[in-house]
């Protein structure tokens, strides 16, 4: 089953939420959409939803409130490590603060600024988030306006997405033994 499918397939049954974050037209911001592009290739499990969410950060907000059960946000995150180092980062929920006096840049939304609009919706929709979010971030080599990415993070693509492929599979399984199923020619999952 394909990404598209399986997000289609989930209904009301969805437990993952793989999505890739960012601006194509700011170099490195694309790196999220590149990784979900590339697990758009991959069969996903039931359940799991893989989308290229771009710049739709306040809609990420609001579809945060669909009952997943985990996240899985794929974004340019900084840091002082060189360009291309992957970084995995788990948010404490409770520890989230709604932020409703937040400015809210619709093409420049973080990960912890979505965290934070979910945390204001929450309390104003009364609907309950993902109970785990998890980050799998890139630093950049730049930001600056352009299409592409820098080498060291277009190198990092296909190990990132090993790895949330990996990250998804724990996620599942607990539930029901599932995960990605192995394709010939792919590499296990790191």
């Amino acid at each position: 089953m394909t990404a598209a499918a399986a997000g289609a397939a989930a209904g009301t049954d969805r437990d993952v939420l793989v999505a890739g974050i960012g601006n194509i037209f700011l170099g490195d911001d694309g790196f999220g959409v590149e990784v979900a592009r590339r697990l758009a290739e991959w069969e996903v499990p039931p359940g799991v939803e893989v989308q290229d969410t771009g710049v739709r950060g306040v809609h990420l907000a609001y579809q945060l409130l669909d009952g997943y059960r985990a996240v899985v946000l794929v974004d340019a995150v900084p840091g002082d490590e060189p360009p291309g180092t992957l970084r995995v980062l788990e948010p404490d929920l409770a520890q989230q603060q709604p932020d409703a006096g937040a400015a809210v840049d619709g093409h420049r939304m973080t990960p912890d600024a979505v965290l934070g609009l979910l945390g204001t919706l929450t309390e104003g929709v009364g609907g309950t988030g993902p109970r785990r979010v998890l980050i799998v971030g890139c630093v950049p080599a730049s930001l600056e306006e352009g299409i592409g990415l820098s080498v060291p993070v277009a190198a990092a693509v296909e190990d990132a997405a090993h790895l949330v492929r990996g990250l998804v599979d724990d996620l599942v399984a607990p539930r029901d033994g599932a995960g990605f199923p192995a394709r010939r020619g792919d590499a296990p999952a790191v």
